[in-house]
């Protein structure tokens, strides 16, 4: 059902079928014109077009298969985190609604104790300046009177929402998402409500009502989390699966039902006439808040559309040698790309296999005329080998090519997801710390903590502790509230009284002395602090002024942040249980601020390639992403510089830079990487004694073919003890005529003429040699070739010396650039005899 939506794959599943077609018309070339020279082959022959057959099946699977993974991967990664993102946004504003709820100039205001209208307006407006993400603030009396409100724009005298008598009955936060008469002209609205008590008899006074700006930070999230390229629609959904927001609402209208995919199963599913690819995802929740119910994340995109090109990563420029290491852990990270490789090349060996012996069977067997001229069988079986080994070698090529496409669709879609991973967290954490600017310049204007640093007394000092209390309750992302007299004398703190009657640092006091307006704020660098049991966090400070006279600061707050635990939660949400992949959060320099790699703790430096975060700190938001060396693993790096969250790193040299660094590695770097040898061999003669060539040793090596009986994979052998003969390494059934049997011992050709044993692969071959009525197996690399040499080719080797060395004579090729060891027969068998 995806294939007619996949051209590139179409196309070589076309090609794959030519192939095919080929080999047949080979098989059939055999079978009529040298029957009798080819009967040997053809079983060989069948049984690799099919196998051939049958991995154009597992190729065409696989491209298929991976395609719509990635296409999976990409829309659920972003489904992901658009959910959490915005789940994580709301928790903080029911923290907002029951701290602004107990204010107590808003509260006695609301009681009736004071009838400043004014001032009550001006302090609604002074919270928005602050918390942008609010488009209305509303205080109510218990009739539903609508007391003051900081946007004059939409007037709005008195509401019979049944929130309010919701509010006044609940003990904390009420959500609402609908319409109301709260916001006229609005279809609907995002409210977080509280009731307010009387400062007196502690009896509801009131409903404070926190309007979020819904469209605008939807808007945001669609312009920073959907695809570039607008292929794909995200919308959120709710419970009953209708759309409420949408990124592209000419496409998608809000209101709609859409099909869903929580599962993440590869399916299309039909809406408005149109096949999709869809990825669906709710929220986990957040510090126990779990968001609206029902709400989650959804990405769709048409399957027409699912699998064009949209300037995705290209690999052109990655290293050979490290895509090679790279393609050496296949089964780790891509099983079935890993069994696909490895049946190409087992029928690949079996095409060199076949034509191998079938060269060494046809210069046995061959007969030369009085004119000399072949026998034309042989010849025929000849070209017959030949067209074997070219389509082999064009059936490889494809496999090949389609098998790097395949990969490089793995990978590509890895570097796509680790970089959009890296992207998100730095998002996630700006929002956050945007949350922490606001709130310590929010809670600086306390009307209790003001007039308690204004007119200090011990109880002063308990009401401030008491705020503190209950602000901490609220935030929970905190590990300690701290309040700080004129000179940096803390007097009231949450989370311990042991720092009580301590000093902030000299320099700390005077940056916050010298903020210009409540807007402004001091962040501390990120670093250990006694106030966090020595380990490192963001510590934001404010000043806190004068109740009458705002020129004046008689003191500030500090708040702690919860860093070892929140950072590394989100860290956590990044890497979403993925197997070998770390997150961490640094600086410029590589200082790790948190980290998921247990070796890498705060304060460490991340021994990452400099010039990785050099690029990715070029400027706000830059991302890089590479294949790379890393700590012995081959990984992919990518890295994303904090970007800012509204007005938050508007203004350069306030807050500290990160950058988030993705790292997903792949496995241990190989320090020697199996390579084949690419050496080919000229044909210059029609004359001379063919020789079969090939490796042992990593050598290139030949004997006579005459003496050669046939090759077979070294899988064949019965692994045994050498307690004889130092390279004995098994044995080998050989058939004989009659079905009968005939075991024969394998040695270890490389131990015999290099004194070093060779090592045993996926390509190890065993050659069968015979000498007279002795057959043995010999142990070799791999298969070269069978070629033709007279004695103009030949030189004795300078390190054949002695009667027992196994190769006297050199056979020189390709004008003497290429010099093939020639082993003698009748000294290797009296080597083995000794």
């Amino acid at each position: 059902m995806f294939l007619p939506h996949m051209p590139d794959v179409a196309r070589c599943e076309l090609s794959l079928r030519e192939l095919n077609q080929m080999w047949r018309l080979i098989e059939s070339s055999a079978k009529m014109n040298c029957p009798a020279e080819a009967r040997l082959l053809l079983p060989a022959m069948v049984a690799t077009r099919t196998g051939f057959a049958h991995l154009e099946q597992a190729l065409v699977a696989n491209l298929v298969q991976e395609k719509v993974r990635h296409v999976l991967a990409e829309l659920g990664t972003q489904a992901r985190y658009a959910i959490d993102i915005l789940v994580r946004n709301l928790f903080e504003r029911t923290a907002d609604v029951g701290f602004l709820a107990t204010d107590a100039d808003l509260c006695r205001f609301v009681a009736g104790l004071d009838d400043d209208k004014d001032a009550a307006r001006q302090r609604l407006h002074d919270y928005r300046d602050k918390y942008t993400v609010y488009d209305e603030i509303l205080l109510l009396d218990l009739e539903g009177c609508v007391l003051v409100q900081a946007d004059p724009a939409t007037p709005v005298a008195y509401s019979r929402d049944p929130l309010l008598q919701q509010s006044l009955d609940a003990n904390g936060y009420v959500e609402t998402f609908r319409a109301t008469d709260l916001r006229p002209g609005k279809s609907r609205a995002l409210i977080y409500s509280h009731r307010m008590l009387h400062p007196d008899t502690g009896e509801p006074a009131g409903v404070l009502c926190l309007c979020f700006n819904f469209e605008q930070e939807m808007d945001a999230i669609f312009a920073a989390y959907r695809d570039p390229s607008h292929r794909a629609n995200m919308l959120l959904l709710d419970a009953q699966d209708h759309v409420i927001s949408s990124a592209d609402p000419l496409w998608i209208p809000p209101g709609v039902r859409v099909p869903t995919n929580a599962d993440g199963q590869p399916q299309l599913l039909m809406f408005g006439g149109r096949e999709y690819l869809v990825r669906t995802f709710c929220s986990d929740g957040y510090q126990g808040y779990p968001g609206p119910a029902g709400w989650k994340a959804q990405l769709m995109i048409p399957v027409d559309l699912a699998f064009r090109t949209s300037g995705g990563h290209s690999l052109a420029e990655v290293e050979p040698a490290l895509m090679q290491g790279l393609l050496s852990h296949a089964q780790a990270f891509s099983p079935s790309l890993h069994e696909l490789m490895s049946s190409v090349t087992r029928t690949t060996r079996t095409i060199e296999r076949i034509v191998w012996n079938g060269k060494v069977t046809s210069a046995a067997n061959d007969q030369v005329n009085a004119d000399g001229s072949h026998s034309g069988g042989i010849n025929k079986l000849n070209t017959v080998l030949d067209q074997i080994t070219e389509t082999g070698e064009r059936s490889d090529a494809l496999f090949s090519h389609s098998i790097q496409d395949l990969y490089q669709t793995v990978l590509a879609s890895s570097i796509s997801e680790a970089e959009l991973t890296s992207q998100l967290l730095v998002d996630m954490l700006d929002r956050n710390l945007y949350e922490r600017a606001n709130d310590c310049r929010w809670w600086a204007l306390s009307a209790q903590l003001r007039r308690g640093l204004a007119q200090p007394s011990d109880a002063q000092t308990k009401a401030i502790a008491d705020v503190l209390a209950y602000i901490n309750s609220l935030y929970t992302v905190y590990a300690r509230l701290f309040v700080y007299d004129r000179g940096g004398r803390i007097i009231a703190s949450t989370g311990g009284d042991e720092i009580v009657g301590q000093y902030i640092s000299g320099d700390t006091l005077g940056r916050v002395a010298a903020l210009r307006s409540e807007l402004d704020h001091y962040p501390e660098a990120f670093g250990p602090s006694a106030f966090y049991g020595g380990e490192a966090t963001y510590i934001y400070h404010a000043a806190i002024r004068h109740p009458e006279q705002s020129g004046t600061v008689v003191g500030g707050i500090g708040i702690v942040f919860d860093a070892r635990p929140e950072l590394l939660n989100m860290l956590h949400s990044g890497v979403a249980s993925r197997a070998n992949m770390r997150a961490y959060f640094v600086t410029p320099q590589g200082q790790v601020l948190s980290s998921t790699d247990a070796a890498c703790a705060p304060g460490d430096v991340l021994q990452l390639d400099t010039g990785l975060l050099a690029q990715a700190d070029a400027g706000h938001g830059a991302s890089v992403s590479r294949i790379m060396q890393h700590d012995g693993q081959y990984v992919i790096a990518a890295c994303t510089r904090s970007a800012g969250y509204r007005e938050f790193r508007a203004v350069d040299g306030v807050e500290q830079p990160v950058i988030a660094v993705l790292l997903q590695a792949f496995g241990p770097v190989r320090n020697e990487l199996p390579a084949r040898a690419a050496v080919r061999i000229e044909r210059l003669r029609d004359t001379g004694p063919d020789f079969a060539i090939f490796y042992a040793g990593r050598t290139l090596m030949a004997l006579r073919a005459t003496q050669i009986q046939e090759a077979v994979p070294f899988a064949k052998v019965q692994r045994t003890t050498s307690a004889g003969h130092p390279a004995r390494m098994g044995m080998l059934d050989v058939p004989l005529a009659g079905g009968q049997k005939h075991f024969v011992w394998v040695f270890d050709l490389a131990l015999l003429a290099t004194g070093k044993a060779g090592t045993v692969t996926d390509n190890s071959q065993v050659m069968l040699v015979h000498s007279g009525a002795t057959v043995v197996g010999l142990l070799v690399d791999d298969l070269h070739s069978v070629q033709q040499f007279d004695s103009a080719d030949m030189t004795e080797s300078p390190f054949g010396s002695g009667d027992m060395a196994l190769a006297p004579r050199l056979i020189k090729a390709n004008q003497g650039n290429v010099l093939i060891q020639e082993i003698d027969i009748d000294r290797l068998m009296a080597r083995l005899r000794g």
